[in-house]
């Protein structure tokens, strides 16, 4: 399949402007000059490749989106090296999972070229956007939109629309490298077997709102989900995947179609490794997690995603109790695979897995 890009250039905001958005960005709240648009229908496929200014889009009020949530979507990061390049992180794996989701939610797939050209057009319109201080990046949020007009609901829509825009960012969680308080959620649970748990879409995240509402009441950053049967092993925290270290050995909740296969989960597994680490999938529950905390068999906790990278949790609540991890700071291994897969990203360490993308 050949998709060809027509471009419409935007006009820019000037200089001074633009630096001083780019200062302190909140995350996702400011976003560059242009987007990509590409519109699919079941009788012509893709077509209508487009970078663009960004701007509202207009759709009928009865689009299947608004109405029976056909939708997918994938977070990711352009960083400006040392070197003035700009590069994109293991683009394609995000390419691959944006189709499993696609697949899960009956959509159609997008070729993972086409993903790719469209993450390097973009980026290279508004490369002056990428920001050039450490811990800040340009994130990228591609994702497709069911857009057939109709509220009969006879099955998946006959349209749809695959976009990505762009905002600078600085770090996700502004208390920076203050180890984060979680929330154990038992009341209720992200994700069941044979749902749609892993895959990347925005119902997953409306149905955590409220459980991510009660954590902040009991001062909280974040919620841990726990499994629905039992509500005992731990699946994920609400933006990122979890790591326990134990010594020289990390542990992350095994794949089991109610999480998030994350790009830098996959990613720490492999470099763990290759740090001399054993990194394996298991299973961990509410009890051990405590038990191993309070015998301090269980050294540290850090989650780890595409916006928050690596982050240290230091602190649990639940309404059984509460408990400290280590001695509530930053472990030494959390700081060196921090320290390891920004460097990679940043082009001050090598990157023996061919994961950076040069794209602008």
């Amino acid at each position: 399949m050949t998709i060809t890009f027509t471009t419409e250039t935007a006009v820019r905001r000037p200089a001074a402007e633009r630096a001083a958005l780019m200062e302190s960005p909140a995350f996702g709240e400011v976003f560059t000059d242009h987007m990509i648009s590409i519109d699919w229908e079941r009788d012509r496929g893709w077509h209508n490749a487009r970078l663009h200014p960004y701007g509202p889009l207009v759709l009928d009020p009865s689009a299947q989106v608004f109405h029976y949530g056909q939708e997918v979507f994938e977070g990711m990061k352009a960083y400006r090296r040392r070197d003035g390049t700009v590069v994109t992180f293991r683009p394609y794996a995000n390419a691959a999972r944006l189709n499993r989701s696609c697949a899960r939610m009956a959509m159609p797939p997008l070729p993972g070229e086409t993903f790719v050209e469209a993450l390097e057009l973009l980026v290279g319109a508004d490369r002056d956007w990428v920001p050039d201080r450490p811990g800040h990046s340009l994130y990228l949020r591609p994702f497709m939109i069911a857009t057939q007009p109709t509220i009969g609901f006879y099955g998946p829509s006959s349209a749809y629309r695959f976009m990505v825009i762009a905002s600078p960012a600085a770090s996700y969680f502004t208390a920076g490298s203050t180890p984060l308080t979680v929330w154990l959620s038992q009341d209720y649970t992200r994700a069941a077997p044979g749902g749609t748990g892993e895959a990347k879409c925005g119902g997953n995240y409306a149905g955590t709102l409220v459980a991510q509402a009660q954590g902040k009441e009991m001062g909280c950053d974040q919620v841990v989900w726990l499994d629905s049967a039992e509500r005992r092993w731990v699946d994920e925290m609400g933006t990122s995947n979890l790591f326990f270290v134990y010594g020289d050995r990390l542990v992350t909740p095994e794949l089991s179609g109610t999480l998030l296969a994350g790009v830098t989960r996959d990613s720490v597994l492999t470099l763990a490794a290759e740090l001399g680490h054993r990194a394996e999938e298991g299973r961990i529950s509410v009890e051990q997690w405590r038990a191993d905390a309070e015998a301090g068999a269980l050294t540290e906790v850090f989650s780890c995603g595409t916006s928050s990278m690596i982050t240290s949790i230091g602190f649990v609540r639940s309404a059984d109790g509460d408990w400290t991890i280590g001695g509530g700071t930053p472990g030494p291994v959390t700081e060196r695979l921090c320290a390891e897969l920004a460097g990679i990203q940043d082009g001050s360490r090598p990157d023996p897995f061919g994961w950076v993308h040069k794209i602008a």
